[in-house]
């Protein structure tokens, strides 16, 4: 890697620090490339993205950002996965952690919140935006339909009460 290719990998990874929701570092010894290449498929498939980069060039990007109290945590063979949902990156990275012992989750940022290892952890428990939307939405739909259950029901009685004197009329 020249030099125009670092200082191009650090300002990527500063932009990164600067705007994604939610930084997961691991470490990554023992990975093998299609292990690697499937984390990646998995996070680019919800949004995100896992980059394997120098500690010291990932720490250079660090500065200056709200992130930079994870720079204890670029020691050893470490990766990044990021994404704009500050649920989707640590979901996907636990998930994938279960399956492979080799991966083990370090910590992260979110914002400018530092996280250990039970930090993401707990974040990769917690809904995905889209499930939460969802539950929103039907929260909200479910009293719409009591209401208008509700609303007919005595319609519907009344309807039936005219019937029977109707019915009773007509016998008479």
């Amino acid at each position: 890697m020249d030099r125009a290719e670092k200082k191009t990998l650090v300002a990527t990874l500063n932009t990164v620090f600067k705007e994604t929701g939610v930084v997961v570092v691991t470490h990554n010894l023992g990975l093998t490339v299609p292990q690697i290449n499937d984390l990646r498929k998995k996070m680019a498939e919800a949004g995100g993205a896992t980059k394997v980069a120098k500690n010291r060039l990932a720490k250079l990007a660090l500065e200056g950002t709200d992130a930079a109290g994870i720079t204890d945590l670029f020691t050893g063979p470490t990766m990044l996965s990021y994404s704009d949902d500050p649920v989707a990156a640590p979901k996907i990275v636990s998930t994938f952690a279960k399956g492979n012992d080799k991966l083990v989750v370090l910590g992260g940022v979110l914002g400018s919140t530092v996280l250990d290892a039970n930090g993401v952890k707990a974040l990769a428990d917690l809904p995905s935006l889209d499930e939460l939307r969802a539950k929103l939405v039907g929260m909200i739909q479910t009293p719409a339909t009591r209401i208008a259950g509700v609303t007919q029901a005595p319609a519907g009685q009344l309807a039936r009460v005219i019937k029977a004197y109707a019915d009773k009329g007509e016998a008479a």
